[in-house]
């Protein structure tokens, strides 16, 4: 019988670029009792996305932070300013990721890859807190 659950994660990183979620969204799942199904991770925010990234290597979290804010640097020619100078840049950075992730399930774990995580890409320097959606359907 098809079944589904939902919550919602609240996270504060502690500084902008990749903040792993993976072991919250491995309880939701757990939680959950689901043995399979698909679940959908959403950001309910315009300057956050959501990546599945290496989780295992350091500075492969560095070099991504590092290769967007070159693609999407703060001061530059931007229009858009009202909140602060990394306001555009982080919702060009979000433009150019996700804010929503859909990841299966099987045998009660979300299936991820060896050295792959699921992380919040926080792309402001004020770090507020993020709502990240979880809704899981199967059985």
């Amino acid at each position: 019988m098809l079944r589904q659950a939902s919550t919602t994660i609240t996270i504060r990183a502690s500084r902008p670029g990749l903040q792993e979620i993976t072991s919250d969204v491995r309880e939701f799942v757990n939680e959950s009792g689901f043995r399979e199904g698909l679940l959908t991770a959403f950001c309910s925010h315009t300057s956050a996305s959501l990546l599945i990234q290496e989780n295992a290597a350091p500075a492969a979290r560095r070099d991504l932070e590092f290769y967007f804010e070159r693609i999407a640097p703060e001061g530059g020619p931007y229009e858009h300013d009202d909140e602060r100078s990394d306001d555009m840049p982080a919702h060009l950075r979000s433009a150019l990721t996700a804010t929503q992730l859909s990841i299966p399930v099987a045998h009660g774990r979300p299936v991820l890859g060896r050295w792959q995580g699921i992380f919040l890409f926080e792309h402001r320097r004020g770090t507020p807190e993020r709502q990240i959606a979880l809704h899981l359907i199967g059985e």
